[in-house]
């Protein structure tokens, strides 16, 4: 599966971004699907993950309750809505795609399909 994420950008802190990244392939369904982020100068992080038929989710704890993963398995895409934007979530936002586990893959090591990357970067 190939993976493209976009809907990063610069924003103020509080403001709000929602991510998006579009799967090639008629086997996105079948995917847990992850976001990673990568702070400047930092090693690429967990962020949030979903199953594949999204009966699961499960957050890092410096972005849950702000942060919501969720995806459309009609259009092969998997959301991040980001909310109360902080200049700490500024990173590279990066999606992928990883096989069915319990409980939901936090580790890089995990996931098996990457997207190239979108910068969010939160100032004043």
């Amino acid at each position: 599966v190939q993976l493209q994420a976009s809907g990063g950008g610069s924003v103020q802190p509080w403001d709000s971004l929602r991510l998006s990244c579009a799967a090639s392939g008629r086997s996105f369904s079948s995917y847990d699907m992850g976001w990673f982020r990568q702070p400047p100068g930092k090693e690429r992080e967990f962020a949030a993950a979903i199953s594949w038929l999204a009966a699961n989710t499960y957050y890092a704890d410096s972005v849950r309750g702000r942060f919501t993963i969720s995806r459309d398995n009609a259009k092969n895409t998997v959301y991040l809505q980001m909310n109360s934007l902080e200049p700490e979530d500024t990173a590279v936002y990066y999606c992928a795609a990883g096989s069915n586990r319990f409980p939901l893959a936090m580790s890089r090591g995990d996931y098996d399909y990457w997207g190239q990357g979108t910068q969010v970067t939160v100032s004043s």
